[in-house]
């Protein structure tokens, strides 16, 4: 299943790393930026998300929350946002409903995991519609986030 720009994201919640629970509807009337990646710890996720960190002033100045998803446990996530000084939510997709309903799941990754999200970027807009969806089929390779940028100039 391939999510497209025009249609409505798919509703969720999710638990953060504070053990809140967090849902896509709380973010209503808000542009929400939402990564899915791999795994904590590993390369290219740190990578990834310390670039989102070191440039949040400009995501905040386009008015966007970040929401970052793994089916890493709560518990990884809490250390991986602590050990990178991560200020942004990651949320726990453990039971991978989340990852499948975007269409942002492995079957097979690396080392015969199954069942690891698919690096992937959806920016939803106030009224819940799918503004920019990229899902990467190389875990090594990082979304566009000039791409992810510009997208987010189009509407804010």
């Amino acid at each position: 299943m391939s999510l497209q720009p025009g249609q409505t994201a798919p509703a969720f919640s999710l638990y953060d790393t504070g053990k809140k629970k967090v849902s896509l509807s709380d973010y209503k009337g808000k542009n929400v930026l939402i990564l899915f990646f791999p795994l904590a710890f590993t390369s290219v996720c740190t990578a990834e998300l310390c670039e989102v960190r070191d440039n949040m002033s400009r995501y905040e100045s386009l008015n966007v929350h970040i929401l970052a998803i793994s089916v890493d446990s709560l518990y990884s996530l809490k250390k991986f946002k602590e050990e990178m000084q991560l200020d942004f939510p990651l949320l726990s997709d453990f039971n991978k409903d989340v990852s499948k309903a975007y269409g942002s799941l492995y079957e097979l990754f690396t080392f015969d995991m199954k069942g690891v999200s698919k690096r992937s970027a959806f920016i939803i807009d106030g009224e819940g519609i799918i503004r920019y969806a990229e899902v990467l089929e190389n875990a090594g390779k990082v979304p566009d986030f000039n791409a992810i940028q510009q997208c987010l100039l189009t509407f804010v």
